[in-house]
């Protein structure tokens, strides 16, 4: 039985050449020593896996080699190059830091440098995982690495270079390794099976790319044992089942599942990925990077950021045209959310499924944010449907309204509404007396906040024009709206998913700083009256007017907290009241100067010194301290 050799080392570049991925170092290098340029130190960093001591080890041979090729390659025929193939050259040493990570080591390799080469130009000296010596090692190092002899050129390897020691970094030229493309990856490994007499698919070559996260090592220790599993014929299904990796096909059917808001279909698609085995955080983990390459697969130039197969690129970009924008966004931002909650979550699948459920419902919030705007020739009449609960309006044309009372009316009764033509001011009024606060936010009409008189006669002048406009929601309202449409906030309530909401309007009325100051002053009473101690000490100082810039100074980090709590609030109070919406806060630090507050033990003694000096005299007497 023949020995095997794994192909990680039966195909180890012999020659820059051959280096995958590393072209900006290999190029570097070799017009280092065509231009006889070489430094005396080089440091090869990088993730593991992509070829820094394989380059270390192709330098020492081609700078040594005595008959150098016209693309400086190492010929392999020479004296120096045959010798180092066999391992029987004294001209090159390779010292492994994790276990010779001492003092003594160091030392000992101090001493080599001092013999110079019998034969050849250069004695190499290759320190692999250097970032393991320890500090003494470091330190007994840094003399020989910063004035070597002319003949001795040291090449450290590691994959941590922060571990390392600046002064160490200083003495070195520095090359940083690249995680390799998965385009060049799947190249090489079709290469391979190539030579190998090996049947194998494109697009299972691809899976093995990805998995092996930028490390060519890596992917041939998977290749062979794909090789091995599926007998010399590597199909896609067998590299997804050996690797325990999801299927692509599971997250295109379960994409169509979400579009179509197919709730049933997809709980129980997503139960059997569970049954096979795969983790629920894999999973969700999978569906956002599927949502990303939909979303690259939107536009024409980004199209290259695919990295899979040809087959597979063509599915993605089948369905990227197939689903909207608006829910790829939302989708991708709900499953980015659920994957921040996903581990400190006692019910983890509940976590998965209340995402899905979600992400079932923004095709139909999507359907009802894009309804057609009303027009004023419209001459069908039909009700405005407001709901409390979903915060959704209905589809309206034109509201008119019209309130008709009888006299004799029975107390108690609901009026009855006729939709009619009606301006924005009217609805307004109309809000503001049937207490209806529920408008959707996306409605451009500031609410009144006044309580409305009861049973006062209502009489709407007919107005000109007017109507409402509905405007398409944004991603983060579709994704506020979507935990009411499914009537979840019962079980799970998320604060991202519905952030504070500032009035939005037009007016720009100017204000005097009078008037300003009297809201100000307002306000101040109404967080005294809330029992709002820090914001009533924060509104206690005057702010500073800068046209429609407020300026408010805090003391210290919870005021400005404080601040930042209330300001929603607070800016919607005085945008209405100024009618400005041009207002904007801003938070600036500074100290108090009308009131020295009192907060720590050296503020009440400071504080007691100044009214009676003769207590500072008293501690000096007896020695005694302040407690802090």
């Amino acid at each position: 039985m023949e020995n095997f050799i794994v192909s990680a080392r039966k195909y180890r570049p012999a020659t820059f050449e051959t280096v995958v991925g590393q072209q900006h170092i290999t190029g570097t290098l070799q017009n280092a020593i065509k231009n006889n340029q070489l430094a005396q130190a080089f440091l090869f960093c990088g993730p593991r896996g992509v070829g820094k001591t394989t380059c270390a080890r192709i330098l020492a041979k081609t700078i040594n080699c005595t008959n150098l090729s016209a693309e400086t390659e190492a010929c392999g025929t020479c004296e120096s190059c045959v010798s180092f193939q066999t391992g029987h050259s004294f001209n090159f040493h390779e010292l492994d830091a994790a276990s010779n990570n001492s003092v003594d080591d160091i030392r000992s390799l101090i001493e080599q440098v001092r013999i110079p080469p019998q034969a050849g130009k250069y004695k190499i000296y290759i320190i692999d995982e250097v970032h393991m010596l320890s500090a003494n090692a470091f330190n007994a190092f840094l003399k020989t690495l910063e004035e070597p002899p002319s003949y001795a050129i040291f090449i450290l390897a590691t994959t941590e270079k922060h571990k390392i020691l600046p002064t160490i970094l200083s003495r070195c030229q520095i090359f940083d390794f690249n995680r390799i493309q998965v385009e060049d990856i799947a190249g090489h490994l079709n290469k391979i099976a190539v030579r190998e007499n090996i049947t194998v698919d494109g697009d299972g070559l691809h899976i093995i790319a990805q998995k092996a996260d930028g490390g060519l090592r890596d992917a041939l220790s998977m290749f062979d044992q794909i090789v091995s599993y599926t007998n010399r014929n590597v199909t896609y299904k067998a590299v997804i089942d050996n690797l325990n990796i999801l299927d692509y096909d599971y997250y295109f059917k379960l994409t169509d599942f979400l579009c179509s808001g197919d709730v049933s279909q997809t709980l129980l698609l997503f139960n059997e990925i569970l049954n096979n085995g795969f983790d629920g955080n894999n999973f969700i983990n999978g569906l956002a990077s599927h949502f990303r390459n939909l979303l690259v697969g939107k536009d024409a130039q980004t199209v290259q950021l695919l990295e899979v197969s040809e087959t597979i690129k063509q599915k993605y970009l089948a369905q990227s045209k197939s689903a909207d924008l608006g829910f790829i966004l939302t989708a991708l931002n709900l499953a980015n959310q659920c994957d921040l909650v996903y581990k400190n979550s006692k019910n983890q699948r509940l976590q998965v499924e209340l995402s899905l459920i979600k992400m079932c419902h923004i095709p139909s919030v999507i359907q009802l944010a894009n309804q057609p705007t009303a027009t004023d020739s419209d001459q069908d009449k039909k009700k405005t449907l407001i709901s409390s609960g979903s915060r959704v309006v209905g589809k309206s044309e034109s509201p008119k309204i019209e309130e008709q009372r009888t006299e004799n009316q029975e107390v108690g009764k609901s009026e009855s509404l006729k939709v009619e033509n009606a301006s924005v001011a009217d609805l307004k009024d109309f809000v503001e007396r049937e207490e209806l606060q529920d408008l959707p936010d996306h409605l451009d009409i500031p609410l009144p906040t006044k309580a409305p008189e009861p049973n006062r006669p209502i009489t709407l002048p007919k107005p000109s024009t007017g109507s409402i406009k509905i405007q398409p929601l944004s991603t983060n309202t579709i994704a506020s709206l979507i935990p009411s449409l499914t009537n979840l906030e019962s079980i799970a309530k998320s604060d991202e998913d519905k952030g504070p909401k500032y009035i939005t309007g037009n007016e720009k009325e100017s204000f005097t700083e009078e008037q300003f100051l009297d809201l100000w002053k307002v306000y101040t009473q109404k967080a005294k009256d809330a029992d709002k101690i820090h914001l009533y000490t924060l509104m206690n100082n005057d702010p500073i007017i800068n046209g429609t810039e407020i300026t408010v100074l805090v003391e210290n980090l919870a005021l400005e907290s404080t601040l930042q709590d209330e300001k929603v609030d607070l800016l919607n109070f005085l945008r209405s009241a100024l009618k400005n919406y041009d207002l904007q806060i801003v938070s600036k630090k500074g100290e108090n100067t009308t009131k020295k507050r009192i907060y720590t033990n050296k503020d009440k003694y400071a504080y007691m010194v100044e009214k009676n000096p003769q207590i500072e005299e008293m501690r000096k007497r007896f020695n005694l301290d302040i407690n802090p």
